[in-house]
């Protein structure tokens, strides 16, 4: 929470721009002296970011900050602090609403509020803007930011659909518009995908007691990390399925580098953390939306760390490991959750089983584990 002296800052994210775009103004309508920031990246490839400052009744004041490194979200985080501390400074606004860029992800500017606002401002939400109507086709688009125009670098190689759940998966509150072209089916979805979110319809008085509501940095970075992330439940409405997928065994690193294309594609959504038998040490994350994979080692399973290193890990990380330990194989497990409307949810648990280690290829140990074809080395030694 912020202190009495602290100018409130509510981060306000999303790609669905027009949805965005009002609950920032119904912000603003809502909170007497409050004022909105937007740093618009779509010149950053000419080497630009036009910096907007409003309030209720229109802008206040226009700016250019330059391309740093080639990075415009670079650039965004060199000139939001300064913004941000001359309005605290001045001692006349009341709420500081971040209205990021449609492609910009939330986490990392919210950790950079957090780290530089010091006795000046505070940040009190991170709010993803969703119109439900559009979360299935944001979701299962598998296009280049670049292609769609949003890229926030040059070098910027993010998809749309991953991109997008990013950005619904670590807002603590989401802020739903209307759409009567919205069914059960899109609500289930954005149920089972971010079970614990807050739904705030956008023209709720919620809507301004949740921007002033208090933001965990944390916490939240704790919930998305592969190691300890808070993933979703088993659940089954409206033609919407969320299967929970649980293994101690490993997996054949060669049979399931096969199966992945028929995987990512087997849900609108899937995340989790995962071990291979060639690998036993590494901590693998998975995340596909938009039929995209990326795989990402994650560091090391506490279970290869020697006792000493273990004081050097967050207490969250140790409780979850605690939870979930196994005698043989410690915290290492198979943790996939996959989430889409028409989930073929049999199909899918007989392709992740034939992946894992056969009883034989099991008993025969980690020296002959090792030995397996290095299926992954490409993939993740190029990262």
């Amino acid at each position: 929470m912020a202190h009495v002296h602290q100018l409130p800052v509510a981060l306000v994210a999303g790609l669905h721009a027009e949805a965005r775009k009002e609950v920032v103004e119904r912000l603003l309508d809502a909170v007497p002296g409050s004022v909105a920031l937007h740093h618009d990246l779509t010149d950053a490839p000419h080497g630009t970011v036009l910096r907007t400052v409003r309030d209720a009744s229109g802008p206040l004041s226009h700016g250019e900050t330059p391309l740093v490194d080639g990075c415009a979200c670079c650039a965004l985080r060199e000139d939001l602090v300064p913004e941000l501390s001359r309005l605290a400074n001045d001692g006349a606004t009341r709420l500081a609403v971040v209205e990021l860029w449609d492609s910009v992800e939330p986490k990392t500017m919210a950790e950079v509020i957090a780290a530089h606002g010091g006795d000046a401002f505070a940040l009190t939400a991170v709010i993803t803007v969703l119109d439900p109507a559009l979360v299935l086709p944001y979701l299962g688009n598998g296009d280049d930011l670049a292609d769609a125009g949003l890229a926030a670098a040059p070098t910027d190689r993010r998809t749309v659909g991953d991109t997008f759940a990013r950005q619904l998966e670590y807002a603590p509150v989401l802020a739903l518009v209307d759409n009567d072209e919205a069914d059960e089916e899109d609500r289930a979805l954005l149920r089972q995908l971010h079970p614990t979110a807050r739904h705030v319809p956008a023209a709720s008085p919620e809507l301004a007691r949740a921007a002033l509501a208090g933001f965990d940095v944390e916490a939240a970075a704790a919930a998305q990390h592969p190691a300890c992330a808070l993933l979703p439940q088993e659940a089954d409405e409206a033609g919407v399925t969320t299967l929970v997928w649980h293994s101690r065994r490993p997996f054949h690193p060669e049979r399931l580098y096969q199966a992945l294309e028929d995987l990512c594609c087997a849900a609108a959504r899937s995340r989790g953390r995962f071990w291979l038998a060639d690998r036993p040490d590494t901590l693998l994350a998975w995340d596909a939306a938009g039929g995209a994979l990326c795989v990402e080692q994650a560091g090391p399973w506490l279970a290869s760390l020697p006792d000493a290193a273990w004081e050097m890990v967050p207490p969250v990380r140790r409780a979850a490991a605690a939870l979930d330990w196994h005698p043989e194989h410690g915290d290492r497990c198979q943790h996939l959750v996959f989430t889409s409307p028409g989930l073929d949810r049999s199909g899918l648990e007989r392709l992740l089983d034939s992946c894992l280690l056969t009883d034989a290829e099991y008993s025969s140990g980690r020296e002959a584990w090792k030995r397996l074809p290095a299926s992954f080395d490409a993939l993740l030694d190029a990262a």
